[in-house]
């Protein structure tokens, strides 16, 4: 498997930029015009699967050249040159600043954020170092509630046992300090909606001592870091409650086998224990869930289906293998709320209760 030092000093990431720079500096002596190489991110070739780590980049790897005397990628190597500098310099001064605030110190240059943020992807591949270890944060957008308590980076404390709509999870998750909870599992929820709800409706209090996520439809790097920080120092059950189409399932292949676009940081960003709770196209059967509230699948919805089921880890899961082609024998999509065609309570309950004892013994 494809290692990449996740706890490269900062010293060795300099060392590793300079070499970049030198490399730029050589070439143009050379009366070369100056390539910079990563692996393609774009590939599934390039991706294999472990149990116990989830997708990883192999050591086969295809490259991708950016080049300055290619008018598709001179944009590209600019940007990375551009970022290269600043980073060096967040890492030197030992700053951190999130991708948001780089973008606004030369908006002209970028463009747009999408462009900034391909760019850093490209430059931790690059480099082989994980993005959060070049002092560049992402903006959090999940949110968690539950027997959880620790300190952020600033040292403020935090206890998510004391809210009524959901903490958001820190931009800093290798800065939280003194963590403590006595969860027995934490459940992730695909929607914010659904989460809120089971807020209000006293999941924790019924279910306790848990943990509940949410990140907010496809999850954002720190909702997944977190979980699997706690994952790595606590070890408790994890959960997950999605809806049962294809952009249900594929959120919970990203929090459980990782993407494809950050395998390389797969170590950090997966929970490979992760259990997929529900709502399975199963269920859609075995609850007689009422037809009116059901979604016939589009034609994107079977091309969806047909991505996943070409990917290396579904060979591995009986479980995924089984549900998307009862998904496509169905022909019909169904969301957490159609749970709702059954009784406004059945979700807090009924579903989550019985699933929740049944996977304890």
């Amino acid at each position: 498997m494809a290692s990449h030092d996740f706890e490269t000093d900062d010293n060795s990431i300099l060392s590793r930029i300079d070499d970049v720079m030198l490399s730029v500096i050589q070439q143009i002596s050379d009366n070369k015009p100056p390539v910079l190489s990563h692996f393609n991110r774009g590939t599934w070739q390039n991706i294999s699967y472990e149990k116990n780590v989830g997708l990883y980049v192999n050591d086969a790897m295809k490259m991708t050249s950016v080049r300055f005397d290619s008018r598709l990628s001179l944009k590209k190597f600019t940007l990375m040159i551009k970022l290269l500098s600043m980073v060096y310099g967040l890492i030197q001064t030992d700053r951190f600043c999130t991708k948001r605030d780089l973008y606004y110190q030369d908006t002209t240059l970028f463009g747009n954020q999408g462009s900034l943020d391909e760019a850093l992807e490209n430059i931790s591949c690059m480099l082989q170092v994980p993005r959060w270890r070049l002092h560049v944060l992402a903006t959090s957008k999940g949110c968690i509630a539950g027997n959880l308590s620790f300190y952020d980076v600033d040292g403020n404390y935090v206890d998510c046992s004391k809210t009524m709509s959901g903490i958001q999870v820190p931009s800093h998750i290798t800065g939280m300090q003194h963590i403590q909870t006595d969860a027995d599992f934490i459940l992730v929820v695909e929607k914010d909606a659904i989460f809120q709800r089971l807020l209000s409706e006293g999941f924790c209090e019924l279910m306790r001592p848990c943990i509940i996520v949410t990140g907010k439809g496809f999850p954002d790097m720190n909702t997944r870091m977190l979980l699997n920080r706690l994952w790595r120092e606590f070890s408790p059950r994890f959960f997950v409650l999605v809806d049962a189409d294809p952009y249900g399932i594929e959120i919970m292949s990203i929090y459980k086998f990782g993407s494809r676009s950050l395998s390389f940081e797969a170590p950090m960003l997966t929970v490979p224990d992760l259990e997929w709770l529900g709502v399975l196209p199963s269920d859609i059967q075995r609850l007689r869930l009422k037809e009116d509230s059901l979604i016939e699948l589009k034609p994107s919805d079977k091309s969806k289906i047909s991505d996943i089921l070409a990917r290396p880890y579904v060979s591995e899961s009986q479980l995924l293998y089984k549900e998307l082609n009862v998904l496509l024998e169905l022909g019909k999509k169904a969301e957490i709320e159609s749970l709702d065609s059954i009784s406004s309570s059945f979700l807090v309950n009924v579903y989550l209760p019985t699933k929740l004892r049944h996977c304890s013994q």
